[in-house]
């Protein structure tokens, strides 16, 4: 497929999500009803779930990628670990600022180290420092390698932080369980609404990332080419 195309698939699939957007936006703001004991607030739970969802996936697939770079050694995989990577943790910070706002709401404080709110904050952290680990390494093979083991390594606290309100005491609330979820029809189609806007962007988000990444390696490439020519001039 050429750049073009490319290009024009890209902008196609923006314009079909954004009324993908515009109806969970209406569901979540105006449609669902308010939560008899939160009122309007509850609005807020729809954005966190459909943020933490997206974070999980996307570090899932960042954990997948990194393994797929340390088996294989190819970039592409790289790029895919690092692209996830980046959306993963805007929606990790997504995830912790709407929970700020709704536990103002439901527990009257701004934030209580609660198992769950300071796994998914170390969740945040990690992967912080995963995107600065690969700044500062120029090798792009020893970059890839090094990010690709901490990708691994952080992984392992997003199932901690999934599991958290079950294995510890915890103020967060069980929303979704074996016997279903526990919520108001409307509000439940509201969620499940937002999650599916939410990864459409993230697809997108991820789609034009990987773009971006493997034309700045190819433009290093090219510069790094060019450099060893000018340096190694051919004998006459």
């Amino acid at each position: 497929m050429v750049p073009l195309r490319k290009q024009l698939v890209t902008k196609y699939a923006v314009i079909l999500v954004l009324p993908l957007f515009v109806a969970a936006l209406y569901a979540d703001l105006i449609w669902s009803p308010d939560d008899r004991v939160l009122g309007a607030s509850q609005r807020i739970f729809y954005f966190h779930m459909g943020a933490a969802v997206v974070a999980a996936l996307a570090f899932t697939l960042t954990f997948g990628a990194s393994l797929g770079y340390l088996l294989i050694k190819d970039l592409r995989w790289d790029h895919m670990a690092a692209a996830s990577a980046e959306i993963g943790t805007v929606f990790t910070a997504m995830v912790l600022f709407s929970g700020i706002l709704w536990g103002k709401a439901a527990w009257g404080v701004w934030w209580t180290w609660d198992p769950r709110l300071t796994s998914t904050l170390i969740l945040w952290v990690l992967f912080a420092g995963y995107l600065l680990l690969r700044e500062w390494s120029e090798d792009l093979g020893k970059r890839a390698t090094y990010s690709a083991v901490l990708a691994i390594v952080a992984y392992i606290d997003v199932p901690i932080d999934y599991m958290a309100v079950r294995w510890w005491r915890s103020v967060h609330p069980v929303v979704i369980t074996t016997q279903g979820i526990h919520m108001a029809p409307k509000m439940v189609d509201a969620m499940l609404l937002s999650m599916v806007a939410m990864m459409a962007i993230f697809v997108i988000w991820m789609v034009i990332r990987m773009r971006l990444l493997d034309a700045e390696w190819r433009l290093r490439q090219i510069y790094q080419r060019r450099h060893q020519v000018l340096e190694d001039p051919p004998s006459s």
